[in-house]
């Protein structure tokens, strides 16, 4: 959007007011979001909780993608005049490999292969030792 309205928080709220919109600011833009509603992928609700509010907090938490913040272009209206700006939210990075390693996870995958391993013999040796049967076939039960 070339010229972006600038616009006061009390006018975000005099919009957000229109109960059939869904207005929301996210660093310190001002969205309109009415459309995207039913596109969502998280669900039209968690768009609607934050009608009317300033959802940096929520939009970062939820670690949206470089595709997701490149599809809300459109549907911004205006910018937070500066008088109103608050400090804008750190973007959070998304997490590809959680380890911080460039690898598959290798340094715990003998983690993965052991635990199940252990847990096998430690069954075998128990029904080798405590579960045999005590019945001698050479010497059969009696019938009475």
């Amino acid at each position: 959007m070339a010229n972006k309205k600038v616009l006061t928080l009390a006018e975000v709220k005099q919009l957000a007011e229109d109960k059939s919109k869904c207005i929301m600011i996210i660093n310190n833009q001002v969205y309109d979001v009415t459309k995207f509603l039913e596109e969502h992928p998280g669900g039209e609700e968690v768009l609607k909780e934050q009608h009317g509010h300033d959802a940096s907090n929520a939009f970062e938490d939820v670690g949206h993608s470089t595709d997701a913040r490149e599809q809300m272009k459109p549907y911004a209206i205006g910018e937070i005049h500066p008088d109103d700006i608050k400090t804008k939210v750190k973007t959070r990075p998304l997490i590809v490999n959680p380890s911080g390693s460039a690898s598959d996870n290798t340094g715990s995958s003998w983690i993965k292969f052991l635990i199940p391993l252990v847990i096998v013999i430690a069954a075998i040796a128990y029904f080798r030792l405590f579960a045999t049967s005590k019945v001698n076939v050479n010497n059969p039960p009696k019938a009475i």
